[in-house]
């Protein structure tokens, strides 16, 4: 029987639930500092709430697992635990304890992608300025992505509508990540932390496909048809 994972990462309104599951503190302190060094690309600048479950934990505790996510730029900015004293700890440190909860039509779910087997994110809407879409997976997005609005992914991303926002593919080190819209001008482009150097538009927007080549990004014509 497959074992429960320790530690459970999902996008949200506010930027990023990680969900802390059985250990004492210590190690799971330790396995969850692991993950974001794995993945710093990811985490770097994200906004966290964390879910303790019912750990009862104190200033200190809290202080320096703060500081040690500030280290690696990423902002604690809730704690949400059924543990009365672990959440009048909390708010003491300035923290929220609650999280937004969103309406059923803005969940955000998890789908089979068709995308080497991976995991993807669905969205049926458009992607306003202030918000921010994240995922280890791919993204798929029927609708826009307004400017001022993020679009994070491990994976690939596929935008059928304008991109005009700010999108990251392949945060995880993948240079495989593409990025696809019908109308692909986004405010900024990064692939792998290649970051793509956009030209000035000529004539009507087409559908293009970013991609790494020779080290570069460099967008092309995209035809969903060809391989």
């Amino acid at each position: 029987m497959r074992q429960p994972e320790p530690i459970q990462i999902k996008g949200i309104r506010e930027g990023l639930l990680v969900t802390l599951g059985e250990g004492d503190w210590p190690t799971i302190q330790i396995s969850l500092m692991e993950k974001i060094i794995e993945k710093e690309n990811f985490f770097k600048g994200a906004k966290l709430a964390l879910d303790v479950g019912n750990r009862i934990l104190h200033a200190a505790e809290l202080g320096i697992l703060r500081d040690r996510l500030a280290d690696k730029s990423i902002s604690l900015w809730a704690i949400l635990s059924n543990s009365p004293i672990t959440e009048m700890t909390a708010q003491d440190l300035g923290l929220a304890t609650r999280i937004s909860i969103p309406k059923p039509e803005r969940i955000i779910k998890s789908i089979d992608s068709s995308l080497s087997g991976d995991d993807a994110i669905f969205l049926r809407k458009t992607i306003r300025s202030g918000f921010k879409v994240v995922s280890n997976g791919h993204i798929m997005i029927l609708g826009d992505v307004n400017p001022g609005a993020e679009i994070i992914a491990g994976g690939s991303i596929i935008i059928w509508g304008k991109c005009q926002g700010v999108v990251q593919a392949g945060t995880e080190g993948s240079e495989d990540a593409v990025v696809c819209a019908l109308d692909l001008n986004p405010t900024q482009l990064r692939i792998a932390g290649i970051i793509a150097i956009s030209p000035k538009r000529k004539g009507k927007p087409q559908p293009e496909v970013a991609k790494i080549i020779l080290g570069q990004v460099v967008a092309e014509t995209w035809n969903p048809k060809s391989r």
